[in-house]
């Protein structure tokens, strides 16, 4: 009887985390509406549970009220429109080859077929960009930072728990957009919050709930086969 149970409830759990996993995606048109503080309390507690190395748990989180988030991203959209070139704490990819390069074209491509952006249309397609930085309409963003002191494995850790929140988000209602764009502003950003150099920006996530009747919300990226994620030997 024991068994059963137990055996009853691992299927339901992995139900549970399938549904989520394949329902999960990066939201860009939001309503308005507020996320509730207890939500968004719940998210950050139940992404907490990340594991980490040494159980250091480096990162943090600055989240940012509806008022906070409107002041910011009208601040940003102003430095992104003046300012060329990116500057953040992290390195980004010099150059994207091979698999990545076809991934990163194909979700790009598919993203502009949703909107009906023709692939010579330079025009929508950077003011499609630009939406990065107006946070998609999004009434909330959580700056993700980590000690500079830690090193790279402290992003992975950051990693790990940025999966849990946007996982989190979802089983509470909440759509979220991970956005390593807002990184290209990284030092900008951590000036205008206040987060000092000992800390590094790694990523922001815009959150809130879905404009479900938009267009782009109804865009999904593809998925590499196992083959090409994993080989057992």
């Amino acid at each position: 009887m024991h068994t059963q149970s137990t055996s009853s409830a691992s299927a339901t759990d992995l139900e549970a985390l399938r549904r989520l996993t394949s329902g999960r995606f990066t939201c860009r048109a939001y309503l308005p509406k507020p996320v509730p503080n207890e939500v968004i309390e719940s998210i950050v507690e139940i992404a907490g549970k990340t594991a980490s190395w040494c159980n250091t748990q480096p990162w943090h989180l600055l989240v940012a009220s509806a008022q906070t988030t409107e002041r910011f991203r009208a601040a940003l959209m102003e430095h992104a429109a003046q300012t060329s070139g990116i500057d953040p704490d992290l390195p980004f990819p010099e150059e994207y080859r091979g698999a990545f390069a076809e991934r990163r074209r194909d979700a790009g491509y598919r993203l502009y077929e949703t909107l009906g952006i023709e692939r010579g249309d330079k025009d929508r397609r950077a003011a499609q960009s630009f939406e990065n930085f107006r946070l998609f309409g999004a009434p909330h963003v959580a700056i993700v930072t980590m000690p500079a002191e830690l090193g790279p494995y402290a992003a992975v850790d950051c990693g790990a728990f940025i999966g849990a929140f946007l996982l989190a988000a979802h089983a509470h209602g909440v759509s979220t957009s991970p956005q390593a764009a807002l990184a290209q502003h990284a030092k900008f950003i951590r000036a205008h919050f206040g987060i000092g150099d000992e800390r590094l920006m790694v990523c922001g996530i815009s959150f809130g709930y879905a404009q479900a009747d938009h267009p782009v919300n109804g865009f999904r990226t593809g998925r590499a086969p196992q083959d090409q994620l994993m080989r057992i030997v």
